[in-house]
């Protein structure tokens, strides 16, 4: 089983990126971040010529947005994160499919909004502790993917990328990050490769060119799925191409296994 991750940085405009992926990695499913468009303006049927049915989360206004692409079948079984039911921003989105529940989320960045904006990515990293929790405690086969927002340790960085009050690497941040995966779940990526520097974007201009990024992108996955852990790999073919996201995707492969 495939899952990846990506951050599209505008859905509308990387569809052809988006179909050189899908038909290279071929991913059972494919989280999406950042759509910047309503639910409504998502390109479903240029996915279902490709053998993939989309559910999109978009938000009111064009930002945020986050999407499933799937080549199996799928139930949505939220739409957004427990724990504030006034927040609107369209941000997470999960399914139940092939024996195991997986999420895909856009993480707040927490650099816009002053004070408040950093507070509301905490509580929001707050919340999704509290949910991953109860899928450890009922024992629920559970992958985490998505934009993190987060640089959880100095190797996840190019040096000098960004300074140390930037919310990506605050401390705050970095505990909170560490905060979900005390409580059982695995760095898919720093589980296969503990000490490489891999990043999964670069900011625009010539950054990519000088390998300057950040690994801001990640799976976790909890003891069921990290058992069955064969593979995590960055595809930087979608950075490199014309007109590209500024993020590239990451890719898991799990072994087949009892759920």
């Amino acid at each position: 089983m495939r899952l990846a991750t990506f951050n599209v940085n505008s859905v509308r405009r990387r569809v052809p990126h988006l179909a050189r992926f899908l038909e290279r990695a071929q991913p059972d499913l494919l989280f999406l971040q950042e759509l910047k468009c309503q639910t409504a303006e998502m390109p479903c049927l240029d996915f279902e010529a490709l053998g993939y049915k989309a559910h999109a989360v978009g938000q009111t206004g064009g930002r945020n947005g986050v999407a499933v692409l799937a080549r199996i079948p799928f139930e949505v079984v939220a739409e957004r994160l427990p724990g504030e039911d006034d927040d609107a921003q369209a941000r997470y989105i999960e399914v139940a499919a092939g024996g195991i529940r997986a999420a895909g989320i856009y993480l707040p960045n927490g650099n816009s909004g002053g004070e408040d904006g950093y507070a509301y990515k905490l509580r929001w990293m707050a919340r999704l502790r509290a949910l991953v929790e109860e899928r450890l405690d009922s024992f629920t086969p559970f992958a985490v993917l998505g934009d993190y927002n987060v640089c959880p340790a100095e190797a996840d960085l190019a040096p000098g990328a960004l300074p140390p009050t930037d919310a990506l690497v605050r401390p705050e941040s970095r505990a909170a990050f560490r905060a979900l995966i005390n409580p059982g779940m695995t760095d898919a990526l720093r589980a296969l490769h503990p000490a490489e520097r891999i990043y999964t974007y670069w900011d625009y201009g010539p950054a990519f060119e000088q390998n300057r990024g950040l690994r801001i992108d990640h799976a976790l996955l909890s003891p069921e799925l990290t058992e069955r852990l064969a593979s995590c790999t960055v595809d930087t073919a979608p950075r490199s191409e014309e007109q590209p996201s500024d993020h590239t995707p990451l890719l898991i492969e799990l072994q087949s296994g009892s759920p």
